[in-house]
């Protein structure tokens, strides 16, 4: 009996469509859902029968896992990869929900791999690896969410690429599949980048639509300050940092995003496009920071998600922030190691502005070998939270 298909441009109730799917899947049933790349079959990573019909639709891929395990976030990863690492995170919390899989080890006895049924695991782990991928279509995620328990991925393929249509996957799947989800083609309709974690680095596996260039700037260690308009103290600790980063890396200060740093600054009620203060530029300036074509920005979500650490000018700033962003709470601290507050010098004197300079500075050098940045030689970063955060 051939799957049912729905096609999602065409539905009045896409509740009721997301209803369907996943009771489908509560079943032990298989439905094809569109991504943002390709067509994939899921099923429920609860029911060991679903395994295999899964396996005949799976490409299989030389060393490794013929499934995919689909995760409902970035925030799941710790949950099937404890020992994930930063570099890992990063990317994880950078790329996901989108176009990226990950090869991760398996190598946590607390993994919850550990609780799948025997033939799913076999079917999840190839040579000691899981693949984790984070789909960004919609339909998928919403399925996911009110699914009790972890969705496994067949990514079929076809000669000449991924399956992109509805129609090539259904004539795949057949019996096999109680749900077709047609969304037309595949949005970008070209492989996902596949990566491999290694160490404390990673290795492009089977590129993708994410580019490597892209991937390593995602996964650079990226330092956020934040104050409150964005135009005098975390501006002066944007510029006099990268300073000493360069400095540190043996490079210009235009050269560390390509040597896996990426530093920025915000504020709390900052207007975008402002300039620094003329008296925050020449302190700045004084200590090796440029600040001439520095403008305002607020902090916004995309900020603190993508930021590594954010540190903060007082202790009402990093309240503010956590109180906003609760679950960056683990990344966000004060400059000073010894919570003391920088003081605004807006308004003030020159004298102000360098002595406030100098402060930043102070803190900074306490706070820089901490933050495990790249080394000189080029060895990758591997990142950490504020360790007194």
């Amino acid at each position: 009996m051939p799957p049912m298909v729905i096609d999602l441009r065409r539905t009045d109730d896409f509740r009721d469509v997301v209803h369907r799917a996943v009771q489908a899947l509560a079943e032990g049933r298989s439905v094809a859902f569109p991504t943002e790349t390709d067509y994939v079959v899921a099923s429920s990573a609860r029911a060991a029968t679903a395994t295999e019909r899964l396996r005949p639709l799976a490409a299989a891929r030389t060393g490794e896992p013929l499934l995919t395990l689909a995760l409902k976030s970035a925030e799941e990863t710790l949950d099937w990869a404890p020992r994930i690492s930063p570099v890992g995170r990063r990317l994880a919390r950078r790329c996901w929900p989108g176009p990226v899989a990950m090869l991760v080890p398996d190598n946590h006895a607390e993994s919850l791999v550990r609780r799948l049924p025997p033939a799913t695991r076999e079917a999840l782990v190839g040579d000691g690896r899981l693949r984790l991928r984070v789909p960004g279509h919609p339909v998928l995620g919403d399925c996911m969410r009110m699914l009790a328990g972890p969705v496994m991925l067949a990514e079929p393929a076809g000669g000449d690429g991924p399956i992109v249509t509805a129609e090539e996957v259904g004539s795949l799947g057949g019996a096999s599949l109680a749900l077709v989800l047609d969304d037309g083609r595949a949005r970008y309709a070209q492989p996902a980048s596949t990566i491999e974690l290694v160490g404390d680095d990673f290795r492009v596996v089977r590129p993708g639509i994410v580019s490597e260039e892209t991937l390593r700037r995602l996964a650079s260690v990226m330092v956020l300050f934040v104050c409150t308009g964005n135009t005098c103290r975390s501006p002066m600790a944007e510029a006099i940092f990268r300073h000493m980063v360069a400095t540190r890396l043996g490079c210009g200060g235009d050269e560390i995003e390509r040597r896996g740093v990426v530093v920025a600054s915000a504020g709390l009620a900052a207007w975008a496009g402002g300039p620094a203060s003329s008296g925050a530029v020449e302190a700045a300036a004084e200590l090796g920071g440029d600040l001439r074509a520095h403008e305002s920005q607020p902090l916004t979500e995309a900020l603190v998600q993508q930021a590594d650490v954010i540190l903060t000018m007082t202790a009402a700033h990093r309240a503010a922030v956590v109180a906003q962003f609760p679950a960056a709470g683990g990344r966000v601290a004060m400059l000073s190691p010894d919570r003391r507050d920088v003081i605004d010098p807006i308004g003030g004197s020159l004298e102000a502005y360098r002595s406030c300079a100098a402060q930043i500075r102070a803190h900074l050098g306490a706070r820089i070998d901490t933050l495990e940045l790249p080394m000189p030689g080029g060895s990758p970063p591997s990142g950490s939270a504020p360790r007194d955060a």
